[in-house]
């Protein structure tokens, strides 16, 4: 639907490129220290990844609401790419946009964004957290424990997958990362499962200029041009928001807090679509829009809202490059090199809540890892230690070159 796209184009980036743009600063906006070349180029990538992930899901999704964490998505399969080899992880660093970047870059990058993202501004409570939960029978290797472990602060744990606890145990950790506001990530573990890396977020900010509820009243929301739903809509005149307007939208920046997190809204022209918007959703083009932003005074009206989402990734993560991370020729020897396994399912579930004082949000992002049909398969069984016969033949005429019949082989 409409209303998704209008008003959650970027929730979850802005949290992912918290130094997207150096708009004019104000006395009370705090300092942040300059970006190192490798978080500069992981921030870039995240950008232009959660860009295309979500022209993605809109192709895919094009008339219901939706809400992802890019960073979420971005994080967890950060973590699996430390298991990720060969073509694999070739092809899983081109999707995320990482380019030459060695695997000691981006572990660096990631770790030392989490600590930054977490601290830039005390009054913005924002979260987060990695871990990952192995089947009990399945040895994973040390160094992978220990790069996720070091560079993504994750919780290592062993479970019974096949016990009922299993899956209370870690839909409980998911439960109480994300405050409650994401109960559970997992319906069920399925049999081939053995490995689970999940990173969740969880996010409260409060308006940097509240809206003040007394300003809050229905009006028409126009879903489509013969649909329309009452809704209560916020309204606020200020006199600095960062705003721009072009022939095809109205961009505005709503601040949290200190002013380093933000909502950017994106609104097409009376005469244009969502879509319109969609289809220039590129990371040049969203740099563009975001350097035309200018302090200026205006009002603005939108809708509260409430949302929750779920989303299987492995189709749009496919249709990005990455398809063979989800097929029997993934290698994540990295994981386990005695086993064959591959990406079963990437699960995705967010939440938003946008109110007058301010928004909370949530993401879990799980990586599930299962074994593959490669190798031994169930089915008949096959000895040859009796006299047997054997024929060489030409397959395409069906012609018997030569038929045989073996007694004694010795």
């Amino acid at each position: 639907m409409k209303f998704a796209a209008i008003f959650l184009i970027l929730i979850a980036l802005t949290m992912s490129s918290v130094c997207m743009r150096d708009l004019a600063t104000e006395p009370d906006e705090i300092k942040v220290r300059a970006l190192t070349q490798n978080e500069k180029q992981v921030n870039q990538a995240s950008e232009v990844f959660g860009l295309e992930l979500f022209r993605q899901v809109v192709e895919d999704e094009k008339d219901k609401n939706i809400f992802i964490s890019p960073l979420s998505v971005s994080m967890a399969l950060g973590m699996t790419l430390n298991g990720a080899a060969g073509e694999t992880r070739a092809a899983m660093q081109r999707t995320l946009d990482f380019g030459d970047m060695s695997a000691v870059e981006i572990n660096d990058a990631y770790s030392s964004l989490i600590k930054l993202l977490t601290s830039i501004d005390p009054l913005v409570q924002f979260e987060i957290a990695n871990s990952m939960w192995a089947h009990n029978d399945f040895p994973v290797r040390q160094d992978f424990i220990n790069t996720n472990r070091t560079f993504f602060d994750a919780m290592i744990s062993t479970l019974d997958f096949r016990s009922p606890s299993a899956l209370k145990t870690i839909n409980g950790w998911v439960d109480q990362k994300t405050h409650s506001k994401i109960n559970k990530v997992l319906d069920d573990i399925p049999p081939d499962a053995v490995l689970y890396l999940i990173n969740a977020i969880y996010f409260k900010g409060t308006w940097t200029f509240e809206f003040k509820k007394k300003e809050t009243n229905d009006e028409t929301f126009f879903v489509t041009e013969n649909e329309r739903v009452q809704a209560p809509f916020m309204r606020q005149t200020h006199d600095s928001l960062p705003y721009f307007e072009n022939d095809l939208f109205q961009i505005i920046d709503l601040p949290y807090g200190n002013k380093q997190f933000s909502m950017t809204i994106v609104l097409p022209a009376n005469d244009k679509s969502v879509n319109d918007v969609v289809s220039q959703l590129r990371g040049e083009n969203w740099s563009t829009w975001l350097g035309s932003l200018r302090r200026q005074k205006g009002t603005i009206q939108m809708p509260k809202f409430k949302l929750e989402y779920k989303k299987s990734l492995p189709g749009v993560l496919s249709a990005m490059g990455m398809g063979i991370a989800f097929s029997d020729a993934a290698d994540f020897s990295g994981i386990n090199a005695e086993k064959r396994t591959a990406i079963s399912d990437v699960i995705h579930k967010t939440f938003v809540d946008v109110y007058e004082e301010g928004t909370e949000a949530a993401a879990v992002t799980a990586v599930e890892i299962s074994l593959t049909s490669v190798g031994p398969a169930p089915g008949f069984f096959m000895r040859v230690d009796r006299p047997f016969i054997f024929a060489i033949r030409e397959k395409s005429s069906g012609t018997i070159l030569f038929i045989g019949k073996i007694v004694n082989p010795a």
